[in-house]
């Protein structure tokens, strides 16, 4: 893969007739008089009405059923920080362009010129009914916390915070099969984190909804572990972490852990400390666009472990795109109300079953490999891989109708068929 330079990317962004990466294209003809009439004036009047008297019809009548909201502040973009609502348009635009290359949903991305978490969750609610989800995206942390629980409470349509939820969910992927190529039992392990950001917390949280006991999780930020008494840059969904009464280091947590996960900086641990893990360490360094360990010198530590990264030129890449676009799609099939906590873990179960299955030619190609099969390099499928979709969408889809939170019921099969259809064909 080319090395991603300053000029390059300008340019891929200012070039043709149109900057930027999206555009709105009409879904209907506009040829006519007749089809003027349709669209706008008078015939427009009709479904005005009909959406008026049900506003379910919303769904029949105009593009709400696959149609998401990205939205920020611009407070935590990428890992460049606070650079405000304007400068994360071009992230934005990006997320959106994925929504749709992935899993045709058409999405709108909104950068909202505010800190305040009151602003964001008031402007979000009120344009919230227009869209049938709201991905949430690049909001500092703990404030993203209280801004998707407010907004899930004032709205009838998924509200999802990718930084959270979809690091979680690829990770809880990921885990599950690291854990049977170690032969680990989940209920057993110790897990470590360097890292107590949204996306820390919330995969800290789906470890225990997939097995993890919270009493086998150790949390480390920029202060050291997070421990009961600790007064410095706390809140809650970081306390709740807490161990043990007394400060202690990474390197002191990492001692006989079974799995590290790296959501912080680069360049925090040493193969020192990896090697005073336990036999068959599972070590995931996320930090992008440099982990906490290089890869190479983890590997060279423990050869025995399961490595990751968030990158694309190392095995194991856990990467947001293998969730977003398709726990979406399958929430917006069935017009769900929430992406639920049963949606979310069936779309790694979904992940980590289809890591196991035979990897076609084509993700082959893509990725210049000759050969790749479920092992110790590869525990979680390829972003690239055109299966995750007919896979993850269908699990999505089926949680949310057992679990209460579905408005318009599928037959799987069915609907399997019409994903492979509309994306594949």
């Amino acid at each position: 893969m080319s090395p991603i330079d300053k000029e390059s990317a300008l340019q891929y962004h200012r070039q043709g007739n149109q900057p930027g990466k999206l555009c709105i294209n009409p879904t209907k003809p506009l040829d006519t008089q007749l089809d003027l009439g349709l669209a706008y004036t008078p015939g427009v009047a009709y479904p005005v009405l009909e959406i008026e008297r049900d506003p379910e019809l919303a769904y029949e009548y105009t593009a709400k059923g696959n149609l998401v909201a990205v939205v920020t502040n611009g407070t935590a973009i990428l890992g460049l920080g606070n650079r405000g609502a304007l400068a994360s348009k071009p992230v934005m635009e990006g997320k959106a362009v994925l929504f749709k290359k992935f899993a045709d949903i058409d999405s709108i991305d909104i950068e909202i010129d505010s800190t305040d978490p009151e602003t964001v969750i008031a402007v979000t609610a009120a344009i919230g009914d227009s869209f049938g989800g709201i991905n949430l995206e690049d909001i500092r942390s703990p404030e993203c916390f209280y801004i998707e629980n407010r907004l899930k409470e004032m709205l009838n349509v998924p509200v999802f915070h990718d930084d959270q939820h979809g690091t979680a969910i690829i990770l809880g992927a990921a885990l599950t099969n690291a854990l049977e190529v170690t032969g680990k039992r989940i209920g057993d392990i110790k897990v470590v984190f360097s890292g107590a950001g949204a996306a820390a917390l919330a995969s800290a949280n789906h470890m225990v909804r997939m097995g993890v006991p919270r009493e086998h999780i150790w949390v480390c930020d920029i202060k050291g572990l997070v421990y009961h008494g600790r007064t410095e840059e706390m809140f809650p969904e970081k306390a709740c972490f807490a161990q043990g009464d007394q400060p202690g280091t990474l390197a002191q947590a990492l001692v006989d852990a079974d799995v590290f996960i790296g959501l912080s900086a680069a360049n925090l641990v040493t193969p020192e400390m990896l090697k005073t893990m336990n036999v068959a360490p599972v070590i995931f360094a996320m930090a992008n666009p440099d982990p906490e360990i290089r890869y190479e010198l983890a590997k060279q530590a423990r050869p025995d472990g399961v490595i990751g990264t968030g990158r694309s030129d190392y095995p194991n890449q856990v990467n947001n795109l293998l969730g977003f676009p398709f726990i979406f799609r399958g929430a917006l099939d069935v017009r769900a109300s929430a992406i639920n906590e049963e949606m979310k873990v069936a779309a790694s179960e979904a992940l980590a079953a289809l890591a196991r299955e035979p990897v076609p030619q084509d993700v082959l190609k893509a990725y210049g490999l000759r050969g790749l099969e479920f092992g110790i390099d590869y525990v979680v499928p390829k972003p690239l891989d055109r299966r995750v979709c007919l896979w993850e969408a269908p699990a999505v889809a089926q949680a949310a109708m057992l679990s209460g939170v579905a408005r318009k019921p599928l037959e799987i099969d069915q609907y399997r068929e019409v994903l492979e259809n509309r994306l594949l064909k």
